[in-house]
């Protein structure tokens, strides 16, 4: 034990070297993770390689290989982004097909580049991969609607690698009400509250990102497990229904979870109004049935339109200052323990001074200047999002 603290004692101390020579030497330094992008729907688009340098500005993304090496990614997680569709039976199956070929998708790409990047599970493979030089991509589900009605697709797509699941998404499913759309279960519906069980027993993190307030704390009040709000900021600062509110974020403290703020400048500084991308992208929903049961050419259109509008209509991007600000109140509020990050790149994450992923380091030179210790940062990068993963696996049932 001795020894250990000496080892420690030393760390720190080179941590505060580099802090002090060169915020961006310190940045590389650290063991990072990001726990919620959509690239997932990149993957398989004309002219994009995971494993190449990829130009933003050209519709490349914000997330490759590439460009988490020169911003200092270590561990990712891809998102299986389902749209929310048709409640049946029918339905279900179509998102069920869909959530199944973006795993297949995810494996493809991580058997491309198996020379540099590695499914990843547990904390532990995180640790494991940095140290040989290997990035960690990780797998969560963002809307629970492939799970259907059957509880057993939980545990399908927990043995494919999922480690989470955001509850639902900008619509109501079976599990849950979005904090986007009109009120009809009051919180979880009696199937919800039987998922939360599952996923404790599985060992899943629960993700309470998109959920409506009254769900959010049904699952506090149910989950036996912290949970994780893998891409979400706080209401206070941006009064946006996807942030969480202070009552929100000191139950979370209770519960021993974790907030992650994400660099959508929607969700970081009040938007002024924009009754005209709000009309292209409604009018873009209807015409691609809410992106679901459309062929995988409709998509890649889909996609194109929707980076077309965005170009279009750009509104003012908020700035890693102005993201910072989230953080600075969160951990005024519940302390420096309850807070990480995760971007939601892919997915309409930008900010003015972060436009991808190899920018990330501009963050951690923000949280220097400000005088967050070498420590608190290591706990924002990861330490705290591996802290929740560790507890909820340690909880696993069977």
């Amino acid at each position: 034990m001795k020894y250990f603290k000496q080892l420690l004692f030393i760390s720190l101390l080179f941590s505060l070297s580099l802090l002090a020579q060169n915020p961006e030497d310190f940045h590389k330094k650290l063991l990072t993770l990001d726990s919620h992008t959509d690239t997932p729907l990149m993957l398989g688009n004309e002219g994009f390689d995971f494993g190449s340098w990829n130009n933003p500005d050209e519709g490349g993304g914000r997330i490759d290989l590439a460009r988490m090496e020169e911003g200092g990614l270590d561990a990712v997680f891809f998102a299986v982004f389902i749209g929310q569709g048709k409640r049946s039976e029918e339905g279900n199956l179509k998102a069920k097909m869909s959530a199944d070929a973006i795993f297949d998708n995810i494996e493809a790409t991580i058997n491309a580049n198996a020379a540099n990047i590695s499914l990843a599970t547990s904390p532990a493979d995180a640790r494991r991969n940095a140290i040989t030089g290997k990035k960690s991509i990780f797998i969560g589900i963002e809307n629970g609607y492939p799970i259907g009605n059957d509880l057993r697709l939980i545990e399908n797509y927990y043995q494919k690698g999922a480690r989470y699941i955001t509850l639902c998404h900008s619509k109501n499913n079976d599990i849950c009400d979005s904090s986007t759309d009109s009120t009809e279960h009051h919180g979880l519906s009696k199937f919800g509250e039987e998922v939360i069980n599952e996923m404790n027993r599985l060992g899943m993190m629960i993700d309470v990102s998109h959920i409506s307030d009254e769900a959010f704390f049904d699952v506090m009040k149910l989950s036996k497990a912290p949970v994780i709000a893998s891409h979400s900021n706080a209401r206070d600062i941006c009064k946006h229904p996807r942030n969480l509110t202070d009552d929100m974020m000191l139950e979370l403290k209770k519960n021993g979870g974790v907030v992650q703020v994400c660099v959508l400048s929607a969700y970081v500084k009040n938007q002024a109004p924009n009754p005209e991308k709000e009309r292209a992208v409604e009018e873009l929903r209807i015409k691609y049935n809410n992106f679901t049961d459309i062929s995988e050419d409709q998509m890649k259109l889909a996609r194109q339109e929707w980076r077309a509008i965005e170009r279009k209509y750009k509104g003012e991007l908020a700035s890693v200052s102005d993201l910072v600000d989230h953080i600075d109140h969160i951990v005024q509020l519940i302390g420096i323990d309850h807070v990480g990050f995760g971007s939601d790149f892919d997915g309409g994450g930008e900010l003015s001074d972060c436009k991808d992923v190899s920018q990330l380091g501009n963050i951690t030179s923000e949280l220097v200047n400000r005088g967050y210790s070498p420590d608190d940062i290591q706990k924002f990068w990861s330490g705290n999002f591996l802290r929740v993963f560790s507890k909820v696996e340690s909880l696993r049932t069977n």
